[in-house]
């Protein structure tokens, strides 16, 4: 399985940016880096076994409704997108406004001959996107079979 990542490293992290600007509660900048790596692209676990791939997506903050899940000609595409608006009143007047928007989108090269399409399974819990990409059984290794000499 090969893996796709898109990575802006040349842009510094927006949330050091702002960090001193924005100071208190209103805006919890580490709920937004995924798995503390100082980045909007989530960390994934690619593992395989005789029987199936299983990826996970260490995505906390999110809902399994901000999720979309595609396979489409072998390739794999799991995206998220997160609108969030917060404001802090004093009586009627607004004091502090901010709205944050972020989105990934990781894809992967699945090998089409291998993996059951209808049988691809995705789960979130505890901040985690589980997939499980079962494999076709005619792929699947067999044991040796013994033969008889005669």
């Amino acid at each position: 399985m090969t893996l796709a990542r898109l990575t802006n490293n040349w842009l510094p992290s927006v949330p050091s940016m702002f960090d001193r600007m924005f100071e208190g509660d209103l805006m919890d900048w580490n709920t937004w880096n995924f798995a503390g790596t100082n980045s909007t692209m989530p960390a994934v676990n690619v593992k395989e076994n005789d029987n199936e791939y299983s990826i996970e997506v260490a995505a906390p903050g999110l809902s399994k409704k901000d999720f979309k899940v595609n396979y489409e000609n072998g390739r794999l595409t799991i995206s998220s997108e997160k609108k969030d608006e917060r404001e802090e009143k004093d009586g009627d007047r607004i004091t502090r406004r901010e709205f944050s928007y972020r989105s990934f989108q990781r894809s992967f090269t699945v090998p089409e001959e291998v993996v059951d399409a209808e049988k691809i399974d995705a789960k979130y819990t505890d901040g985690i996107l589980h997939l499980t990409l079962p494999k076709r059984e005619e792929v699947k290794p067999r044991p040796a079979k013994q033969i008889k000499i005669s």
